[in-house]
């Protein structure tokens, strides 16, 4: 992962299985966040926090926008351990995706025993009733025999159980969680997950487990050979039949961005204008009933205009322009065929052949990466200094330095309170004290003139009603009736209109209400 453009292709491939969470180890990532990529994904990272701290373990969780949408939290718990939970479709039931990084089999046994110390408190905060999922790389192989081991592991495992699988079995049997590699026949290339650097060797080194009560939640788990991000590991991947769900929270808003572009084509506008008017002729007894308050008739407006957007428009698709070149793109998918030749071949002279041509080409994908990251650097670069503003009398001369900056102003600044004074004092009348202001009913005029001068093109306010919708449709007698009504019954000589970046707000006397979330200002 610390490779440049590594985030960017377990991204691509995280698409290619559609895959909900995937769980990344020995990231040589530092410090704890998150990070969310270009094309959608959000990143949870783990690693070292200490100033100055080496590249080294550290872990993460890739979270596709469903599972995004489900996340109820995620903590770090060191370099080696991240823990997150979803909201799943099953009601009262969470899903707990605890991702590790475990020391290999050579390390001593101090630092065994600190990770799994630190890992199984972890384990047990988990609710029993909820799902529990154990995975990452724990370098241990857990054996085909499971003698003893019969509640947690299957009859389906592979190689020789070592030091750690001693430990990891240790672990699942005592917090009850089943190893799902095991449980599952396949043939041998797909329980494999690692391969040695001489390409001869292979083991089961990574694992899911999940809690013995949801064990026929998990449908299978098999290793994805064609998987490729240049790594000695396979893409290991769990079925599963739990559905995550989308997680609500107090205070969140649905952030919709509409398609406003196409109420500029005349078709698409009259469309528009029809839609809305014929939701709008349900509301205008609504505004006149009984025991209807202003709070309800403006939700059941709001309602259409955005239903209307919604159903006329559209919403706007965001599209990313990746720093990865097409011809990069090109050279990684030449990449990945040649790994699909190291999987196909049938004899050792084939296999060292197809590695040899699958290293040459990796050393084109990662110096073109590195190139294409350069050339998008140098390019922000340029933009930036396209940007710089100019200061003083020099137009041509562009301030580097803060200090230069504060230099030029302060020349400014002399110049402009030492220049010569006027030969002819100005003229200047004293403006009127009195004023008259018309304090009746706001008119629809009133209310359209305000409506069109909205600019075009901002962000909507938390109503989500876009300037342009409002626009659209301005000769609507619902506007009137809205802004005449929440006014009703409020008798005073004087009132003052406050306009602010959001909201146009009515002020008469101690009374305030809420014309629309959009930047507005009536003018009489």
């Amino acid at each position: 992962m610390w490779d440049t453009g590594r985030a960017f292709q377990s991204a691509a491939e995280m698409r290619r299985y559609y895959l909900e969470v995937l769980g990344i180890s020995e990231t040589h990532w530092t410090q704890v966040g998150q990070q969310r990529l270009t094309s959608g994904e959000l990143l949870l990272y783990s690693g070292h926090e200490e100033e100055n701290a080496p590249h080294t373990k550290g872990v993460a969780l890739m979270l596709s926008k469903q599972a995004q949408n489900a996340l109820i939290g995620w903590k770090s718990h060191g370099p080696r351990i991240i823990k997150a939970s979803f909201k799943t479709k099953q009601e009262g039931i969470t899903m707990n995706i605890i991702q590790c990084y475990a020391p290999t089999n050579d390390y001593n046994e101090d630092a065994k025993d600190q990770f799994y110390y630190r890992l199984q408190p972890i384990v047990e905060k988990c609710q029993t009733k909820d799902l529990t999922i154990l995975m990452g790389d724990f370098n241990a192989k857990v054996r085909t025999d499971n003698t003893g081991y019969e509640d947690i592991i299957g009859r389906h495992g592979l190689g020789e159980r070592n030091k750690n699988g001693e430990r990891f079995a240790n672990l699942c049997s005592f917090n009850k969680l089943v190893i799902g590699g095991t449980i599952f026949p396949h043939k041998r290339i797909h329980k494999t997950t690692w391969t040695s650097p001489d390409h001869t060797t292979q083991n089961q080194m990574d694992h899911i487990c999940i809690n013995k009560t949801f064990k026929k939640t998990m449908e299978d788990v098999k290793t994805m050979r064609g998987a490729d991000i240049a790594s000695d590991h396979h893409l290991l991947v769990a079925k599963m039949k739990l559905k995550l769900k989308k997680h609500w929270t107090m205070g969140r808003t649905i952030s919709q961005n509409f398609n406003m572009a196409f109420l500029r084509d005349t078709d698409k506008l009259n469309e528009f204008k029809i839609v809305l008017s014929n939701k709008f002729q349900a509301f205008h007894d609504l505004l006149n009933g009984e025991g209807n308050t202003m709070k309800s008739n403006w939700k059941g407006i709001k309602e259409a205009i955005t239903s209307t957007c919604h159903e006329v428009l559209g919403h706007k698709k965001h599209h990313h322009k990746e720093w990865i070149t097409v011809d990069t793109l090109d050279k990684i998918q030449e990449r990945r065929n040649k790994k699909a030749a190291i999987n196909t071949s049938r004899t050792r002279a084939e296999k060292a052949k197809a590695q040899a041509e699958y290293t040459e080409v990796n050393k084109q994908v990662k110096r073109s990466i590195r190139n294409d990251k350069r050339k998008y650097v140098e390019d922000l670069g340029c933009k930036r200094r396209k940007h710089e503003t100019t200061v003083g009398n020099d137009k041509e001369t562009l301030w580097k330095s803060p200090q230069s900056w504060m230099t030029s102003e302060k020349q400014g600044r002399r110049e402009l309170m030492n220049r010569p004074a006027p030969l002819k004092q100005p003229n200047i009348e004293a403006a009127p004290t009195d004023h008259t202001t018309n304090v009746g009913p706001t008119t629809i005029e009133e209310i359209s003139t305000a409506i069109r001068q909205i600019k075009s093109g901002k962000a909507a306010g938390p109503d989500n009603i876009p300037a342009e919708a409002l626009k659209a449709d301005t000769k609507s007698q619902l506007y009137g009736s809205l802004w005449n009504n929440q006014l009703n019954g409020i008798h005073h000589s004087t009132s003052t209109l406050l306009t602010t970046k959001r909201h146009l707000i009515a002020r008469t006397g101690q009374h305030y209400g809420s014309f629309f979330d959009t930047t507005a200002c009536l003018k009489r």
